[in-house]
């Protein structure tokens, strides 16, 4: 057995400290972003040493980047369900970015790959960066970390790597690991570690695990017992992790409805919603700046 998630008060707890924590470093980019992060001014600078071409966004991880549910949906058609501020953001994204290597670097070629840990984009930053040069990175290592790379190693490689991409002129979009059911205190753990990775290098980070433990601090993972008895299973449950525990659900009734029913029914809408309103606030803040 996995073992049971930790009681409600405590997740509500931990996600009340992290956004306290993720307020006062100034990096925290999600949906109350500030209009003026702490970050601009350091990403500002990093910019500057940009020799590549503009538009370009590449997308560093493992499993829960590889897949084609994680950012490719953005390029074909419109969100439902968006607020005026939110389609402001898609619109400067879609108008900005070049969106066919969305689907184009996807794969270990391209620096995401399933099962892979920070030892292995250690390995092959500089390469990938000689090749690809991109203008911003999203990048997200950590679940399969929890496992095999210790909580010291991970944060030393991490620094390590981010540091080589960020002296590469690249714009860093930093992102917390998901909650993993049966090792949620771990979890936290390297959580915490990419925050405080991210607001020493001053870097936007999205708190990805506490925009989740926000939305569903009671029944995130799908492998609870009422998602299996309301006959839902895998990917398709209609919460904020699938049936395996770990990786994001893909619900299809949810896909691209940013409504907040879709953003607590879908951990890949949420993911996708997440990413690009901090892309966003990359572009309108520090590319686009004069």
């Amino acid at each position: 057995m996995l073992g049971e998630p930790e009681g409600t008060g405590a997740m509500r707890k931990h996600v009340f400290r992290a956004c306290v924590l993720a307020f006062m470093a100034g990096v925290w980019v999600g949906a109350a972003a500030a209009e003026k992060p702490a970050w601009v001014q350091s990403m500002k600078k990093v910019h500057a040493g940009f020799t590549g071409e503009t538009g370009t966004f590449g997308q560093f991880g493992d499993s829960i980047s590889d897949t084609m549910a994680f950012w490719t949906p953005l390029m074909y058609g419109t969100p439902r369900n968006m607020d005026a501020d939110t389609k402001k953001d898609f619109e400067l994204v879609k108008s900005y970015s070049r969106t066919k290597l969305w689907r184009a670097w996807k794969g270990g070629r391209w620096g995401n790959k399933s099962r892979m840990t920070v030892r292995w984009i250690d390995a092959n930053v500089e390469a990938l960066l000689k090749k690809m040069n991109p203008e911003v990175v999203v990048f997200l290592f950590g679940s399969n970390d929890l496992k095999r790379v210790p909580a010291g190693e991970y944060k030393e490689k991490l620094r390590k790597v981010l540091k080589k991409i960020l002296d590469n002129g690249t714009v860093v979009i930093l992102t917390t690991i998901p909650p993993f059911y049966g090792r949620l205190e771990k979890s936290k753990e390297y959580a915490e570690i990419i925050r405080d990775v991210g607001g020493e290098l001053q870097v936007p980070v999205i708190d990805y695990m506490a925009e989740i433990l926000k939305r569903r601090p009671d029944d995130w993972s799908g492998t609870l017992p009422q998602f299996a008895e309301g006959g839902q299973k895998g990917y398709g449950v209609l919460t904020l992790i699938s049936g395996d525990g770990v990786h994001p659900s893909n619900p299809k009734q949810y896909k691209k409805d940013f409504s907040e029913e879709g953003l607590r029914s879908s951990g890949y809408t949420l993911r996708n919603y997440l990413t690009m309103r901090a892309y966003a606030a990359v572009i309108r803040h520090v590319l686009q700046a004069k």
